[in-house]
Parts: C-alpha cells; sequence; structure tokens
C-alpha cells in the first residue's frame, strides 16, 4: 500500500498537515478492502483544477474533486502497473474550494479535504452519483458511514463544556461582601448541564479564595479544574485540595485575566517538576498552551496528560481571513496532540459566535468558558446561559 502526496498549491498559506491526510488516506483504504493498492493525491488551487475540469470534462469552472480511475473500465481493482504494485488512481482536490466549503459547514479543513478524499476514492472503486439517483444514495450513504466511523474511531463522546466561575468571585469582591457566591453558582451551572467547573486560584485571590476552593471540592459533583500557576505556595493548597485536575497557566499581576499560553518549551525543568508532583498524587495536570506544534511537544515531553489550547487569538481576530488562519492552527495543534496522546482541552475569549466551531472539532474533549456565559447571565439568568451554551457544543459535537 502507498499513497503519493504531490501539493502544487501554497501549503504556508493554507497550512496543511500533510501527515494527517496522509494517516486518514490509509485508514480509507483499510475501511475499503483496498489496502493493498496504490493510490496518487494531487492538492491545487482553483486555476489548476478549473484547467483540468475544462480539458478532462468539458466543463467550466472550479470543482472541489477530480477523480482519475486507472482502470480500464470493467475492474476499478484490477489495474496493475510495470512493477506489480496495484493501482487505482489519482485523485485531484481544489484546498481553496475546500476551504470555502469547510467555512460554509463550520468544520475545519482537513476535515473537509478528508470529505473530498473519501468522495474520490469512491470514485475511483466505481461508484458514481450522476449516474442514477440510486446510486447517489448509495454513494451519499457510504460516504456518511465512512465519516462516521473515521469520526467514532477518534473520539466516543461529544465535546464537553466545563464553565469557570471566576467572574462571579469578581463581582462578589467588587463589594467585599459575600454575594453572589460562585459555590453557589457552580452548583447552578452544573443543574444546567455543565460537565466541570473550572477556577483560577491567583496569587494575589483577586477572584477566588481559599475559601471558594475548600468548598467548591467539598460540593462539586463533576469535576474540578484548578487552574494555577507554579507557585510554591498554590503548589501546595492543589496538593493539599486534590481537584480533579490542574491547570498551569502563566499568571501575571499586572494582566486582566491570562494572557498568551505557558512557555513549555522555555522552562521545562520547572513545569516538569510541578507535573511530577501532581502526579504522585493522583492530579492529572493540563498545560495552557498557544497552538503551536513546538509548545505541543514539549508539553508531551515533560509528561502532561492534557493540553489546553489558547483559543484567545482565534476569538478577537480583527477580520475572517486571520480569524480562519488563527483556527486552522488550532485545528492542526489539536490534531498533533492528539496523535502524540494528549488529551485536548480548549478555552479563552470562547462566547455564543465563536464556540462552535471549536467544539466542532473531534479531537477537543472539553471547552472552558467563563466570560461570555457569566455575561449572557445577567441578562437571562445562569441556568438559561449555561443552557444556551451547552446546545450550541453539543450541536457542533454532531457536525462532520
Amino acid at each position: 500500500m502507498s499513497v503519493h502526496f504531490t501539493v502544487n498549491c501554497d501549503s504556508a498559506i493554507f497550512r496543511l498537515n500533510i501527515r494527517l491526510l496522509h494517516r486518514r488516506t490509509l485508514w480509507l483504504l483499510q475501511q475499503n478492502k483496498v489496502a493493498e493498492h496504490s493510490i496518487s493525491i494531487l492538492l491545487v488551487d482553483d486555476e489548476e483544477i478549473s484547467w483540468l475540469n475544462s480539458n478532462y470534462r468539458n466543463k467550466t469552472g472550479a470543482t472541489n474533486v477530480l477523480s482519475f480511475p486507472l482502470d480500464d473500465g470493467n475492474d476499478p481493482l484490477s489495474v496493475v502497473n510495470s512493477i506489480g504494485i496495484k493501482e487505482l488512481g489519482d485523485i485531484i482536490i481544489s484546498v481553496e474550494t475546500a476551504r470555502r466549503e469547510a467555512k460554509n459547514l463550520n468544520v475545519s479543513l482537513h476535515d473537509s479535504l478528508t470529505w473530498l478524499l473519501t468522495h474520490g476514492l469512491l470514485h475511483l472503486l466505481g461508484y458514481d452519483h450522476e449516474r442514477s439517483k440510486k446510486e447517489a444514495h448509495k454513494m451519499w450513504d457510504l460516504e456518511n458511514k465512512l465519516i462516521k466511523q473515521l469520526h467514532n474511531s477518534r473520539s466516543n463522546q461529544m465535546t464537553q463544556l466545563a464553565i469557570n466561575v471566576d467572574h462571579v468571585a469578581t463581582v462578589r469582591n467588587a463589594r467585599g461582601i459575600n454575594e453572589p457566591d460562585p459555590v453557589a453558582a457552580a452548583a447552578i451551572c452544573e443543574l444546567a448541564g455543565a460537565s466541570g467547573i473550572v477556577v483560577h486560584l491567583r496569587e494575589d485571590r483577586r477572584h477566588i479564595n481559599d475559601r471558594d476552593v475548600r468548598l467548591l471540592r467539598e460540593t462539586i459533583k463533576t469535576r474540578m479544574n484548578l487552574e494555577m500557576g507554579a507557585n510554591k505556595k498554590i503548589i501546595e493548597i492543589a496538593l493539599a485540595l486534590k481537584p480533579d485536575m490542574v491547570t498551569l497557566v502563566p499568571e501575571k499581576r499586572q494582566e486582566l485575566t491570562t494572557e498568551g499560553g505557558l512557555n513549555v518549551s522555555g522552562q521545562k525543568k520547572k513545569l516538569a517538576r510541578t507535573i511530577n508532583l501532581m502526579n504522585k498524587s493522583g492530579i492529572p495536570v493540563s498545560l495552557f498552551i498557544d497552538p503551536e506544534a513546538k509548545q505541543v511537544k514539549a508539553a508531551h515531553a515533560i509528561g502532561a496528560t492534557y493540553v489546553e489550547l489558547h483559543t484567545g487569538r482565534y476569538c478577537d481576530a480583527e477580520n475572517e481571513t486571520i480569524q480562519e488562519e488563527e483556527y486552522q492552527m488550532i485545528a492542526s495543534a489539536a490534531e498533533e496532540a492528539y496523535q502524540m496522546g494528549l488529551r485536548v482541552n480548549a478555552g479563552h475569549g470562547l462566547d455564543y459566535q465563536t464556540t462552535a466551531k471549536i467544539a466542532a472539532l473531534d479531537t477537543i474533549e472539553e471547552l472552558s468558558i467563563g466570560h461570555a456565559i457569566i455575561a449572557r447571565a445577567v441578562f437571562v439568568g445562569l441556568d438559561q446561559a449555561v443552557r444556551e451554551m451547552g446546545k450550541i457544543v453539543r450541536d457542533a459535537s454532531m457536525i462532520f
């Protein structure tokens, strides 16, 4: 079995992960029982596929995928080349068109490309949706079955929603009184369907305090995720508290909220020591990182169980082009982390407009969202705000 990829478009612009596409193609060949066959895949731009579409199909304009089987019209699995390798043929995909379709479907570029690879492969295997409606339905059903199987082989559960209740404590502390209580807020969030509660115990205790984390540990029924800096005193509190997990984050006194991910590659020894201490106490550790390959690799190297990908740049993007670029970085980093065996969460800045696309990534287990939900709760109540976000996450998890 061999899969040959040729890229005739700017892979840097599209941020193509050829290793990922290669793995998915191998999986598709195995599922269709043609693992011993060879296939060639050409990734092009709209201009090139328009030329191919015109010259070989007498059709104008760009299309998403073209397939050229090497069979003689009878048996697509019978072609053997001069050195004895069984060949299926060629699949040509326009990455430009795939990116537009990905945007319309609210999925990642690589998920869109995977769908087109599936479609193209079925054409090479003799399926043709243009022959008849019956054939079209048959091909469509098989495509959906394969995509669903791929999805299930990678993730057996929908993306979960964890709520950060720090901002409830911020409102309380603004008046120096006891209300609103983040402990009560956490209970409401759980009743509304949250899969976990997130709190950040900062060194300066600007919102969540020691009393809060103690009571939350005693009352949370789902999972408690304690965000923290790798500070000696906070580490001691975490070891005594034993939350369900800790997320190590960078912490600066002058910042309003956590901005940017940990530089894991630049402080491996310090973070590795903290991870080791937590692991000895049975506490899994997540590292809050920017969606960059070097940070993912560093997190894996020092023994993290999870990474939480920073989505702030994606959420704050000034225009759709930049946002799409940031999204592709998140999708690629999530995939790389997943393939390494890391469990993947994401969060920061997500709101009711930006969450769905991230939730649709099947490599991501859980989203951590706080400010947007608490802000929405001012107008509709906390229970409804959580339920509305939960629906967005659930619905998005069912895409592709």
